[in-house]
């Protein structure tokens, strides 16, 4: 049997393909945005097909992401537009672990739009690399993996694979912030 292969797409996306994800004061319009089907190791160590909806500039740079991270054999639980998932499942659900990219909403606490919602930013697997603040870590019941010492598989770490991955397709990574920990972010523009 030969060696499992990375695959991926490019698709033009409409308002309603997006969903919730999407709304019309959102400062990318569907046009600016693409959706990338991508294949990915799962935590069951099986090849599983993804989805994950981008800025259309960056669409070729996060193929590239993506397949490497297949050739690491970086393991991903899922990859599915938020628009695809129930509203405010990451909020709701103590656990959540979706790896996503566009989510048309402002900056927690601000009125500034998250690089989220230009298609810019990439969460990857928040449940094992959490937003961690002096009083906060979210998903809520992620507190172990505030250790980034535990070397589990799914976990990102300073100067890894995954990192690395990102960094040379000009992706800025939120672990290295000073004030706040954002481990499972990545962005275009290092916000």
């Amino acid at each position: 049997m030969a060696d499992p292969v990375f695959t991926s797409s490019i698709e033009n996306v409409t308002a309603e393909r997006l969903a919730h994800s999407w709304k019309a004061d959102c400062p990318v319009s569907p046009d600016g945005v693409v959706l990338i089907r991508v294949t990915h190791w799962g935590f069951d160590g099986e090849v599983q097909d993804g989805e994950i909806v981008v800025a259309r500039a960056q669409a070729e740079q996060v193929v590239a992401i993506f397949s490497r991270l297949f050739e690491i054999g970086y393991p991903i639980e899922s990859i599915i537009p938020i628009g695809d998932l129930p509203v405010g499942i990451e909020d709701d659900d103590p656990d959540y672990n979706n790896t996503s990219s566009l989510h048309c909403r402002f900056v927690a606490g601000t009125t500034s739009w998250s690089e989220h919602a230009r298609g810019l930013a990439i969460d990857i697997n928040p449940f094992q690399n959490p937003f961690v603040t002096s009083s906060t870590v979210w998903p809520t019941n992620s507190a172990r993996y505030v250790d980034r010492t535990l070397g589990e598989p799914a976990m990102i770490v300073a100067d890894g694979d995954v990192v690395r991955a990102f960094a040379d397709n000009g992706w800025l990574w939120g672990g290295y912030w000073n004030s706040i920990k954002d481990y499972h972010h990545f962005s275009v523009s290092g916000r």
